[in-house]
């Protein structure tokens, strides 16, 4: 990428919270995703809660599952955006496919690092992406963003979690600051974990896939515990960096250790 390229992108970042990167995955790269994930849906297997979607699939650990999601969670273009706004060595918090299916109601609104108790307004713990394996609408389900939200203090992020739940009309103004994200298949959105968003409500008459990697500051807790999510034998084969960004890295100088030495050792059977 042009060095023009990339400026623009993360000055979009800055400014708004986030940015569109369209056409990251060809048409069959999507086919291959969908494949990949053939085996894990339609199993009857949908959300637990509101949040995670009663009408919604989700597959976890995504990234242990094929070779596809391996590279997108390295893609040179999303790790450019990261590299400037993470730490170096920073991890790979959470992966996982959505399919929100016909009928599911849209989210309450949220920030992806909420869990990390820092007062707002702040920087990104953890930097998110969504790539649109279906192209994203106005009615089946887009995810619906707020532009600028990143910067809000805690103070105004807690009047709007207020909202949520409540009725159209008491929400009034709430509801005017959300844009619909909507980008062809293949596209893919980036987000600081401080924007404010939610998947949509989808309206349309058929299922809306897409599946999301997340980083995180390389002292942060993940998500995803990946030691026992990916079985060893996967993690042998993956390239040095995603083993890396799973948890098999120290942050200096030593946060992530296994008995006093570096973890890959435990993969090279060294330990």
């Amino acid at each position: 990428m042009e060095a023009s390229g990339l400026e623009h992108e993360l000055a979009t970042l800055d400014a708004q919270g986030f940015v569109v990167l369209p056409g990251l995955l060809s048409p069959a790269e999507c086919e291959e995703v969908r494949a990949a994930l053939a085996p894990h849906l339609d199993q009857g297997l949908l959300g637990r809660n509101p949040f995670e979607g009663h009408r919604t699939e989700r597959v976890y650990a995504l990234v242990g599952l094929g070779g596809i999601f391996e590279r997108t969670a390295l893609h040179p273009r999303v790790l450019a955006l990261c590299d400037r706004w993470l730490q170096p060595g920073y991890l790979l918090t959470a992966s996982q496919a959505i399919r929100i299916h016909p009928g599911e109601k849209a989210q309450d609104v949220h920030f992806d690092d909420a869990f990390y108790p820092i007062p707002r307004p702040r920087a990104p713990v953890s930097m998110s992406t969504i790539w649109a394996v279906d192209a994203f609408t106005e009615r089946n389900g887009a995810t619906e963003i707020w532009p600028g939200s990143h910067r809000l203090g805690d103070a105004e992020v807690a009047n709007t979690y207020a909202l949520n739940g409540v009725s159209a009309t008491t929400r009034g103004d709430f509801e005017g600051k959300l844009v619909t994200a909507t980008m062809p298949a293949g596209s893919c959105i980036v987000f600081l974990g401080t924007l404010l968003h939610r998947g949509g409500a989808n309206r349309s008459d058929a299922p809306r896939l897409a599946f999301s990697h997340q980083y995180c500051q390389p002292w942060a807790r993940q998500q995803e515990n990946y030691f026992l999510a990916i079985p060893r034998e996967r993690a042998e084969g993956m390239p040095e960096r995603l083993q890396a960004m799973l948890g098999y890295s120290v942050h200096p100088p030593f946060m992530g250790h296994a008995r006093g030495l570096h973890p890959r050792r435990w993969l090279d059977g060294k330990l």
